[in-house]
């Protein structure tokens, strides 16, 4: 038995010596030191061994063991500097090189629309309000005229957080937040351009959604005011040739309501398949200021009127770049990102 530990043992130098690889390595010290390897094998024999004999093969064999071990490990030790290395010189950067040029980004298009429509109403007198996209019942709703028993939030009910708390379904929520830091400070001219979240209920909406809406509050603001704001920024986005018109509608928070509709911007405004040959599309929302929502925001209806409106960006840079498809905005395609 100990002629066969000291065979094994020079055998086993003369592999790990010569081995150049981890797996190779692991292989050995397997085959020679595992639970099946041969030193353990040849070490269950001792049992057949007496006296001296078996103490002093025993002592070898542990000997060897503790030896090939410490050989193992060392050679782990080498491969590893030898593969450091090696991947150094592989990975070796020559600063004298040139750099690698890097493509040209582009602007995204509802990004540059947003800028555009904020560029509009900033010049004509507006400025850019903010707030928080996780909103609670009261802003989302309550102050914007709209109850918790109103059927108007069938359509908005969406993604709540808490009982209380919910991803705000508009951005007028900051209206109302505005209101009451400069109330009873007149003029109020705001936009609020942000995120917007809403339930996904058919192929052509997205439960995530950019929007911007704006506000006016001074006094003798009709609704003639709103139509001229309204005029200005369609003719300034879409052209000078669009015409403009509108319809009734309702929303709890404005009170008279109407949808704002263009002359078509494919055919304008003779009929195709765009419009549904109608000859027109419609963009927003608006109506004068409710005057309970503006009792909400601490004006006094009796003194002050104002309006409002809303649109959604993504519609408008559809409208305007001829995007016939709305998943397009969110799928990072390079070859249509670099379009604009």
């Amino acid at each position: 038995m100990i002629d066969r530990l000291r065979q094994i043992k020079l055998q086993t130098e003369q592999r790990i010596a010569e081995v150049s690889d981890y797996d190779s390595l692991n292989e050995i010290k397997i085959k020679v030191l595992g639970r099946k390897g041969e030193i353990t094998q040849l070490l269950r024999g001792l049992k057949d061994l007496v006296g001296d004999e078996r103490v002093e093969a025993g002592k070898i064999a542990n000997d060897i063991k503790n030896t090939l071990e410490k050989l193992v490990e060392d050679k782990t030790v080498e491969l590893k500097k030898l593969e450091m290395e090696m991947r150094l010189k592989s990975e070796k950067i020559d600063v004298s090189l040139p750099g690698m040029p890097l493509p040209n980004g582009s602007q995204h298009p509802i990004s540059r629309v947003a800028d555009e429509i904020k560029e509009i109403f900033i010049g004509m007198g507006f400025s850019v309000a903010e707030g928080p996209e996780i909103e609670t019942d009261y802003y989302n709703f309550e102050a914007l005229n709209i109850p918790r028993d109103h059927p108007a939030r069938d359509m908005q009910d969406s993604f709540y957080i808490t009982e209380e708390m919910l991803l705000r379904t508009h951005t007028s929520p900051v209206q109302v937040r505005t209101m009451e830091r400069l109330a009873p400070q007149i003029p109020v001219k705001i936009i609020v351009p942000g995120k917007v979240y809403r339930k996904d209920d058919d192929a052509t909406h997205s439960p995530m959604f950019n929007q911007v809406e704006g506000l006016l509050i001074d006094e003798r603001i009709t609704f003639a005011n709103l139509k001229g704001t309204l005029m200005l920024f369609a003719q300034k986005i879409f052209g000078e040739g669009v015409r403009v018109r509108y319809r009734p509608s309702f929303f709890p928070f404005t009170e008279p309501s109407a949808e704002m509709d263009i002359s078509c911007v494919h055919c304008q405004g003779k009929g195709c398949r765009v419009c549904s040959h109608t000859g027109w599309l419609e963009i927003l929302g608006a109506g004068m200021v409710n005057p309970r929502v503006l009792e909400y925001g601490g004006y006094d209806s009796e003194k002050v009127t104002g309006f409002a409106f809303g649109m959604g960006i993504e519609r408008i840079a559809m409208l305007k770049y001829g995007i016939n498809d709305l998943r397009l905005f969110f799928d990072n395609d390079k070859r249509f990102l670099t379009q604009f």
